[in-house]
């Protein structure tokens, strides 16, 4: 049986999820996992540390109810994380699983094996911008973040670059798959080959039609369009 996609690369801030929860319309699921309480009564020390790696895992993997900021005792430690060696070696430690997944797999040879890459948290990273922003104690605000995007200096994720230079060398096809809007394409082709990256098949933005659709939903679709198209998914 050959290799399907079984490998995930989910390069996920909490500043990213903070955007997709802050619209009534969110762009995630809603899950109904968990559900903390909206004030907490005060912790410290040891207990804040626990607390707040509890939650951040249930950010992390989609298990909270709807949020739309990080919790305020967890400001430290949320910047202590993404800061610190902590964050970097998750990173790092996903793009190697990648990386030995892909390096598994065995061609068809007819070019339709291909690597689906989000941008924004998976290629590149938007740590600056919520540096300014109190590193997600801010409610997210579109039209900022909009700005953020059209400077078109978000840096590469270190870890990502390396991945993604290793899989076109293994010969897959890449695939930009973004929710950022069509109108940012000439600001994101200029940023992501600044930032490194190269050599990509196709980039698919949000057309004017797909703005409201939720993220989950949009992704989905185009991924389907892809494997109606022929193409295998082997990465994403």
């Amino acid at each position: 049986m050959k290799k399907i996609c079984v490998i995930f690369l989910v390069l996920v801030s909490f500043f990213f999820l903070s955007s997709a929860c802050s619209d009534e319309t969110s762009l995630l699921p809603k899950p109904s996992i968990l559900q903390y309480p909206s004030e907490h009564k005060k912790v410290d020390g040891e207990e804040v540390n626990l607390y707040c790696t509890s939650w951040r895992f249930a950010a992390e993997t989609n298990n909270l109810a709807p949020w739309s900021t990080i919790p305020a005792e967890c400001a430290d430690y949320v910047k202590d994380y993404v800061m610190g060696r902590g964050y970097a070696t998750d990173l790092e430690s996903l793009s190697e699983e990648a990386s030995i997944f892909a390096s598994s797999v065995e061609f068809s040879g007819d070019g339709k094996d291909i690597w689906v890459f989000d941008i924004d948290e998976t290629l590149l990273s938007n740590l600056p911008y919520y540096i300014d922003h109190a590193f997600g104690l801010e409610l997210f605000d579109h039209s900022e973040f909009d700005k953020w995007v059209e400077r078109g200096v978000a840096p590469p994720i270190a870890p990502s670059l390396k991945l993604y230079q290793r899989v076109i060398a293994l010969g897959y096809k890449i695939f930009l798959l973004t929710g950022r809007k069509e109108t940012h394409r000439l600001v994101t082709v200029e940023n992501l080959i600044n930032a490194g990256f190269q050599n990509w098949d196709k980039l698919i933005l949000r057309s004017p039609d797909e703005q409201h659709k939720m993220a989950t939903l949009y992704k989905s679709e185009k991924r389907d369009e892809m494997v109606k198209e022929g193409y295998r998914i082997r990465g994403n």
